[in-house]
């Protein structure tokens, strides 16, 4: 390992934010890590944990000791005629290990195509897309402890996953760090048809094929498809995203800044009867509460493709806040706030940020 000083951050972010670190140093394995954390303990400073920096909006520089978990690995641990565990680490690139499983024919994580990031960090905000979470699928999470070094597996029942939550972002908030990720994924042949689940498939099984939700099916029958394969989701995935969500590589962004706001049965009433129109999604999980689409919200207000200097609002994703070459965090920050303040003045509801804010 090798600690550097005074280090640009903008490559680890894509808001491509422009600011250091203090001091910076890549862990690529478990024991390295484990260095580090005894390391902690010889300094008085701050140490930020960082992953693919796709969900972090950078305010300021950092004084303190920017670590990037930069881990690599993919092994079976199990397997079966039906289903298969296998284990990631945390700095694989997620959207590399989803190709490496849809190319492998496990079935799970194909909804969840081209979500940038890291595997480490998809348990912590139990990213989602397309219908479905990818708790669906998690069978299990390892960490270390910050101040003890002591090492500990949660099996899914235990992280505590909610709709972008878990226990990683609550409880455990700055107390782990996520090492690996464990996965429960169906097996199929290269002929299976996602739209028609092989004999093996039961009501039981956690992993359920999802063509129904979005412009997944409309983007099949635009690519002459009507009995697709786990390849042809992945494709029709990742067509649909390139076109409705910027490339970080091109305009800086963290994907989604706000989360879907959940509401009760009465302040859902009550905006059916003020907005006709007013989209909203049943949670079963959840009787008398809804999901409304933070987008509608915010276009409702007059911010899409909204821009001051270089922080704007996607033109045609209101969800995606951006940075066009040099806007600050605090611009953007600044921008999400009158956001948020304006969809709470025309419809009540306060949205939630999915964003890492680090200020």
């Amino acid at each position: 390992m090798h600690l550097d000083q005074k280090v640009s951050l903008k490559a680890f972010n894509t808001f491509g934010m422009e600011v250091e670190a203090r001091y910076f140093v890549e862990a690529k394995t478990h024991s390295e890590v484990l260095t580090l954390l005894n390391y902690r303990h010889m300094i008085h400073m701050p140490i930020l944990f960082l992953g693919g920096g796709s969900n972090v909006l950078f305010t300021r520089n950092f004084g303190g000791i920017v670590i990037r978990i930069s881990s690599k690995g993919i092994a079976i641990r199990e397997q079966d005629e039906t289903h298969v565990l296998v284990t990631a680490e945390a700095g694989e690139n997620w959207d590399e290990f989803v190709q490496y499983c849809v190319n492998n024919r496990w079935c799970g994580l194909e909804n969840l195509s081209l979500i940038p990031g890291t595997v480490g960090a998809a348990p912590i905000q139990n990213i989602g897309a397309y219908g479905v979470e990818v708790k669906d699928t998690i069978d299990s999470v390892q960490v270390v402890e910050i101040d003890s070094g002591k090492q500990r597996r949660y099996t899914n029942e235990e992280c505590g996953f909610g709709y972008r939550d878990s226990i990683f972002k609550q409880e455990l908030k700055g107390r782990v760090i996520v090492l690996n990720v464990t996965f429960k994924l169906l097996k199929i042949n290269s002929q299976a048809s996602l739209s028609t689940p092989p004999p093996s498939h039961s009501s039981a099984n956690p992993h359920l094929f999802k063509l129904d939700y979005g412009d997944i099916r409309p983007e099949l029958d635009r690519m002459g498809i009507q009995v697709p394969t786990i390849s042809d989701i992945r494709e029709a995935v990742c067509n649909i995203r390139r076109r409705k969500l910027p490339d970080p590589a091109e305009i800086g962004n963290a994907g989604s800044f706000f989360k879907n706001p959940v509401i009760g049965s009465d302040l859902l009433v009550s905006l059916q009867q003020s907005f006709a129109g007013l989209p909203c999604y049943p949670l079963p999980s959840t009787p008398g509460t809804a999901k409304i689409p933070a987008a509608w919200l915010i276009e409702q207000c007059g911010w899409k493709g909204y821009r001051s200097g270089d922080a704007g609002v996607h033109p045609d994703q209101p969800l995606v806040l951006v940075n066009y070459g040099t806007a600050t965090g605090l611009q953007v920050l600044g921008l999400a706030n009158q956001i948020t303040d304006s969809v709470y003045q025309k419809f009540g509801i306060r949205l939630e940020t999915e964003v890492n804010v680090i200020q």
